[in-house]
């Protein structure tokens, strides 16, 4: 699109006749009156337009096989020791997904991302994982841009570059469009697992600062950061990526992992999470409503701490948030959640999804387990649990 604009400026400007078949063949300039000046412009732009365009990896990720175990983590420092890499590795899991946090650019200057990257990718721990398991990975705020920032975060083009020349482009789509949001479906061909990746960064609108609603209730004694929206307006995803989430939950599919860089399923607590945003929140529940998919499970990472989370509403079924935090991140304290039914684990950890689908009517499994590969959560259901009534 560039090249395009940049050559009907050139047409309008010169006069100039161009031949295009790929790439530049013939370029034929009536400049008879040309100053060197505006030569070298043309030269310049010319140039410009014909630089190749950046080569990005794919990832390996092979999805013709039966997912039986899901691991997954965030908040690893890169210049940190991640022994919890090498208690997944050890497992072999058949899927590693990283839930954003995944490096920390502590300058939060853009141009000391890729080290910060180069680093991650340097460690032993890291290697032994990549060449164990297939791995996906989305972004959250630290590995995105600034603390807590959303969609005014003025690189966020080049940290989408940066991001994707490490991890590999998980679909060519990806590159025509804002954001890092993408989905995987796993298949042997008889049982279907689709993984939903979301990008809770690129479109988010700011979060609006705390306004003292929890200031005399037991629990809510430490400094509190930001207040719901009561505004309607407000977005976490963007119109663009809602269109795109409500095809990706019409597609069969027998259990679907939406992977959310914040907490999904976490009551309000002063921290960033889907209950800074209500209406959003609601607005995917009614989602999964109206478009009857099945099998909904999230996962989410951010807080540094490791538990499990359920909403339950009328008209659908059971819907678990699922948090591991984290690799290399611990917190004080967990805060006060209504709807956490277990944990917290404080401790440095891991999560696991195992999914027996030999039984009749599948079991899943949900394990967090911590830096010493202590199962400290253990959760069992069948998978017609996650079904409509």
């Amino acid at each position: 699109m560039l090249k395009r604009y940049l050559y009907i400026l050139i047409l309008k400007v010169y006069s100039i006749t161009i031949s295009i078949s790929g790439n530049i063949k013939e370029l034929t300039l009536q400049a008879d009156k040309f100053s060197v000046y505006k030569k070298m412009i043309v030269i310049l732009i010319i140039a410009a337009v014909s630089l190749p365009a950046p080569s990005y990896k794919y990832m390996r990720v092979d999805t013709d096989k039966r997912l039986e175990t899901i691991a997954f983590g965030s908040c690893g420092h890169q210049d940190k020791p991640q022994p919890v890499l090498d208690l997944i590795s050890d497992i072999r899991p058949d899927l590693f997904i990283y839930l954003g946090d995944n490096v920390y650019n502590d300058s939060y200057q853009i141009k000391d991302l890729p080290g910060c990257y180069s680093r991650l990718g340097s460690k032993p721990e890291f290697i032994r994982l990549k060449d164990t398991a297939d791995i996906l990975a989305i972004w959250d705020d630290h590995d995105y841009g600034w603390n807590d920032s959303g969609n005014d975060y003025p690189f966020k083009e080049k940290s989408k570059q940066i991001f994707l020349d490490f991890f590999g482009i998980p679909e060519k789509e990806i590159l025509r469009r804002k954001g890092i949001y993408y989905s995987k479906l796993f298949t042997d061909g008889k049982h279907k697992v689709q993984i939903i990746m979301l990008d809770l960064r690129t479109f988010r609108d700011r979060l609006l600062p705390y306004k003292g609603e929890k200031a005399w209730i037991p629990g809510y004694q430490y400094r509190l950061d930001y207040s719901p929206h009561l505004n309607k307006k407000p977005a976490m995803l963007g119109e663009e990526q809602w269109a795109w989430l409500q095809k990706q939950l019409r597609l069969p599919a027998d259990l679907r992992i939406i992977a959310s860089s914040t907490q999904f399923g976490v009551s309000y607590n002063g921290y960033e999470s889907w209950a800074n945003f209500p209406h959003e929140q609601k607005r995917l529940l009614d989602l999964i409503k109206s478009t009857r998919a099945e099998g909904v499970i999230f996962i989410s990472g951010d807080v540094h701490y490791g538990e499990i989370s359920l909403i339950e509403e009328e008209y659908l079924y059971p819907i678990y948030d699922i948090t591991s935090s984290g690799i290399t991140s611990t917190w004080p304290f967990s805060t006060p959640n209504l709807n956490r039914i277990a944990g917290p684990v404080m401790e440095n950890n891991f999560g696991l999804i195992t999914i027996d689908w030999d039984r009749n009517d599948p079991e899943i499994t949900i394990q967090i387990r911590d830096v010493n590969d202590d199962v400290r959560i253990n959760w069992e259901f069948k998978i017609s649990h996650l079904k409509f009534k």
